[in-house]
């Protein structure tokens, strides 16, 4: 049987400090998401999320995309990018309008999302996504499509990204300088939802904690939508940077220590363990390392020592971020691990016990043909991306701007809303 037919294709980037990666996908006529293409390099010009050398970040774009390319056999003009870094900032805006008590049709709803465009204060950011989330009809939330219902009043909340204007347009021209051109910029934790995160778990509440190579994102979802957003400057590039630190060694021996022996629990055995510094083959190259024996050899457990101190810390801030965005009630506890330091050997076992909540590491679903060595927590925003590009989300920004409304406000207007449904959820 011949395989389906793709009726439409995607491409994605997304632009990290630890690699860049690219993949292709395609919607086949039966409504099926198929990765068509796959690939990635090692990152240059990029520093926690913000690109640092225009021309490096471009080659490492272009060569990413060539990659996947060659594997999908076929190119691709036009790509969704992510944004990790670039002070990203989440808002929840509501607006009501009067209805009158009649049958709600498409024509209201669009007069609505004018209404909500107007109320959006990006106070001189960028807004890379001004969604609706879900509607509310007399108060009543969590309407889906309000359309042929009957209502006193219709609702919306209206989810708002905001970003620092000068990042983006960095990443926007790394890409671009590449021959591509640029769909949308994708705040990560929107696409890593939908990579990781069920209908389910955004309904009833529950926090993503993306752990990159220089950046953490934590954001908590709720009745549907993300209400907030805390970004934390530490990822697992500070891991290695400490295992280099303590060992007196190169930044590419402490990554493979980290990778190939390291772990976030300790087990009684570790103080017996003698683990060699260098790859097979390289026995004979290089310094020894500090504490290391004749064989530059050092103990596990000092390795594990290093690496849980440094993930300590960063359970720390995140504890203190999921406190800050009220993730602290007893519905909606689930926290899910995702990004590429979450592929570090016992981690959910330890941020379970660190955060006091139920954690699972968060990989890429519903994907046909991802690559096994993709489909790992690392690849999640990358997968996320075309997940995002195929859902087309509505963005009020267009809109268009036949109606001059006129509004009538709930009195939460913007980020009171979210305090709302925090103490709703949590």
């Amino acid at each position: 049987m011949a395989p389906p037919r793709i009726a439409r294709v995607f491409g994605a980037v997304n632009i990290g400090s630890f690699r860049v990666s690219a993949m292709i996908a395609g919607i086949s006529e039966t409504g099926e998401m198929v990765v068509l293409g796959s690939g990635h390099r090692a990152a240059q010009g990029i520093k926690r999320g913000y690109v640092t050398d225009m021309q490096a970040a471009t080659y490492a774009v272009r060569d990413a995309v060539e990659r996947a390319e060659k594997m999908a056999n076929t190119s691709i003009g036009s790509v969704w990018i992510g944004a990790s870094g670039a002070g990203l900032a989440s808002q929840v805006a509501q607006v009501e309008i009067d209805i009158g008590g009649r049958q709600i049709e498409e024509d209201d709803i669009e007069h609505l999302l004018v209404a909500a465009r107007d109320v959006v204060q990006p106070d001189g950011r960028m807004v890379l996504h001004a969604q609706p989330a879900h509607y509310t009809l007399d108060g009543a939330d969590g309407v889906a499509d309000p359309k042929g219902l009957h209502a006193e009043r219709l609702g919306v909340d209206v989810h708002v990204m905001l970003a620092d204007g000068a990042p983006v347009r960095n990443i926007t021209e790394a890409v671009q300088n590449a021959h591509l051109q640029v769909e949308a910029v994708v705040a990560s934790p929107i696409a890593a939802g939908f990579a990781c995160l069920n209908a389910e778990e955004r309904d009833l509440g529950v926090a993503l904690v993306e752990f990159g190579a220089e950046v953490t994102n934590v954001s908590v979802y709720a009745a549907g939508m993300l209400l907030g957003l805390v970004t934390i400057p530490i990822g697992s590039g500070d891991v290695t940077d400490a295992i280099a630190s303590a060992f007196g060694i190169r930044r590419f021996q402490a990554e493979r220590l980290k990778c190939v022996h390291g772990s976030a629990i300790a087990s009684p055995a570790d103080h017996r363990e003698m683990i060699p510094v260098n790859a097979p083959g390289d026995e004979t190259t290089g310094p020894l390392a500090r504490h290391a024996d004749d064989k530059n050899r050092i103990p596990r457990a000092e390795l594990i020592s290093v690496i849980t101190g440094e993930v300590g810390r960063l359970m720390e801030e995140v504890s203190r971020a999921l406190k800050a965005l009220g993730f602290t009630g007893q519905r909606g506890q689930q926290v899910v691990l995702t990004g590429g330091g979450a592929e570090l050997a016992g981690l959910a076992d330890y941020a379970q016990s660190a955060l006091g909540k139920p954690v699972r590491i968060g990989r890429p679903q519903h994907l046909k043909g991802l690559a096994e060595a993709h489909a790992t927590p690392g690849f999640s925003t990358l997968a996320g991306l075309v997940l995002y590009a195929a859902a087309d989300p509505i963005d009020i920004r267009a809109v268009g701007k036949r109606y001059q409304p006129t509004m009538r406000y709930s009195g939460l207007g913007l980020v009171h809303r979210v305090y709302r449904a925090m103490r709703e959820y949590f």
